[in-house]
């Protein structure tokens, strides 16, 4: 256990978790398989950047960090990611949405599902 790299010197748990339970978040960077995810290779793509999910619980790692467990529900898959990897889709501030314009009202609907009415 030695050699394990914190590569943060902040403790993150010594303030409450960023996200909550049902929070639409948003990948920030790809995130690949290293060896955990049963099913896939390491290195294959579990999470695009773009791709939207849901916190579905959140954990300690290291005594030192939160981990959010994030269902993609599109992809079908569940990751566990840290904060820095993620962005909130539900609590944007106001100057956040102000610069956004038009576009914020399509976040609204971002990620949730879609009832398709047959004519």
């Amino acid at each position: 256990m030695a050699d394990i790299n914190r590569d943060d010197n902040e403790i993150e748990i010594a303030s409450p978790p960023r996200f909550a339970f049902g929070e639409r978040v948003v990948a920030r960077s790809v995130v690949r398989n290293d060896g955990t995810y049963r099913g896939y290779g390491i290195g294959d793509v579990l999470v695009h950047k773009g791709d939207v999910g849901y916190v579905i619980s959140i954990n300690t790692f290291l005594q030192q960090f939160y981990i959010y467990a994030v269902d993609f529900v599109e992809s079908g898959h569940r990751v566990g990611m840290r904060a820095k990897e993620l962005c909130t889709l539900d609590h944007l501030p106001d100057e956040v949405l102000a610069q956004l314009g038009n576009r914020a009202v399509a976040l609204a609907t971002l990620g949730s599902a879609t009832l398709t009415k047959e004519p």
